[in-house]
Formats: C-alpha cells, sequence, structure tokens
C-alpha cells in the first residue's frame, strides 16, 4: 500500500474542513494536558509559556490551535501569526505518536512540515522524543480496556 492509500477521503474533508476549529482544539488540548504534558520537564513548559502553537492534519482539513499559559494546554483562537505550525496528514501524525515512523525522516520526505520558529519546533520534537512511551500505557485508553474498567464488578 502507499501513504496514498491512507488519505482522509475528499467527502470527509469536506465534512471536517466546515466544522468550527475552537471545539476541536479543546478536544485536543485536553488529550495533551491528560497524556503528554505530565512528562514533559518543568524547564520545557517554562520555555512553552505563552507560545502560539497550531497542529495542521493536511488532508482531514482541520487544524487545532492552542497556547501553553497558566500551567495547561488551552485551546486558542489564533488570529495572524502563529510561533509554530507543525502539518502533516492523519495518518503520519498517528506513525509519529505510534513512534513507527522517524519525524526526522518524515521532515526529509516533505511529510511533516514546521513553519515557524525553528528553535520551538525543534523544542517541541526533542521533548516528545523524550518521552518513555512506555508509561503512557497506551493500551490502557482503548475503547475496550475503557469499558472493562468502568464495568467491573465490584466482586
Amino acid at each position: 500500500m502507499s501513504q496514498a492509500d491512507y488519505r482522509v477521503p475528499s467527502v470527509i474533508r469536506g465534512v471536517l474542513s466546515k466544522l468550527p476549529a475552537y471545539p476541536g482544539s479543546i478536544l485536543f488540548v485536553s488529550g495533551l494536558n491528560v497524556v503528554v504534558m505530565p512528562h514533559l520537564p518543568a524547564d520545557t513548559l517554562t520555555q512553552l509559556e505563552g507560545c502560539t502553537l497550531r497542529i495542521d492534519v493536511r488532508d482531514a482539513g482541520i487544524a487545532f490551535d492552542f497556547i501553553y499559559r497558566d500551567g495547561a494546554f488551552r485551546a486558542a483562537r489564533h488570529e495572524g501569526d502563529v510561533a509554530l505550525t507543525i502539518g502533516a496528514s492523519a495518518y503520519d501524525f498517528v506513525q509519529l505518536a505510534r513512534r513507527t515512523q522517524d519525524p526526522d525522516t518524515l521532515f526529509f520526505s516533505r511529510r511533516l512540515t514546521m513553519e515557524g520558529d525553528t528553535e520551538l519546533g525543534l523544542l517541541v520534537k526533542n521533548s516528545l522524543d523524550a518521552i518513555d512511551l512506555s508509561t503512557l500505557f497506551v493500551d490502557r485508553f482503548g475503547p475496550v480496556p475503557a469499558f472493562r474498567r468502568k464495568h467491573r464488578s465490584p466482586h
């Protein structure tokens, strides 16, 4: 299968691109705050303070705008320039999250883009690379394990 086989279909892109961006950003930062933020070093969070960021899921036609402020990632409505925009396809973002694809490989093949503050981009990349994914217990967040936890018998 080629990379093109993993593109968000145009009909879905058409629907997603018409949805308001802010609610999606709220969901996105909720995930960042629960899953990623506890694993970021304090000095990284200090450097992120006040930075305007955007994740652009190009093939889905959606973007998530957010900022790190006062100890949490917060959804934002950016107007004008953003300090850092990270863009890729939905498939490539999933591959990055699963660590089945190297960010440098995607970057040099032009499948991952970073626009804006280069230093901030390196800070984000290196911070995410440093997170030990085994501490996240990714299998806990799937629908079946979550359902089992919620509906366990008290006996």
